[in-house]
């Protein structure tokens, strides 16, 4: 099964693939924070991927285009910026997020 860090917490958790960074978290009883249903609309959940960035499931038009809404153009322009409700686990990565904890 995929392994999933996230820093600066340090917890490491396992997910099944193609699951979503945040689901998996929330699984293992972390809170994530979000300001929408979980669909990517408030952006809130946008995670800078430390590695793995390939072993995520690539950014598809609805993540690309609230980015942009949200975070302005220059936003996609790092592809290491990823929205945790939307990036799904293929493989072992690292992220770093403030604000995840346990519920």
């Amino acid at each position: 099964m995929p392994r999933i860090r996230v820093e600066p917490l340090g917890i490491e958790v396992e997910a099944p693939a193609e699951q979503t960074v945040m689901q998996a978290f929330e699984a293992h009883g972390y809170y994530w924070p979000v300001g929408c249903e979980r669909n990517g609309e408030c952006t809130n959940c946008a995670m800078d991927v430390i590695s793995g960035i390939g072993r995520l499931t690539p950014m598809g038009r609805y993540e690309r285009a609230n980015l942009v809404r949200q975070r302005g153009p220059r936003s996609i322009e790092d592809p290491r910026l990823r929205l945790a409700c939307q990036a799904r686990i293929r493989g072992d990565v690292v992220v770093y997020k403030r604000g995840v904890e346990p519920f």
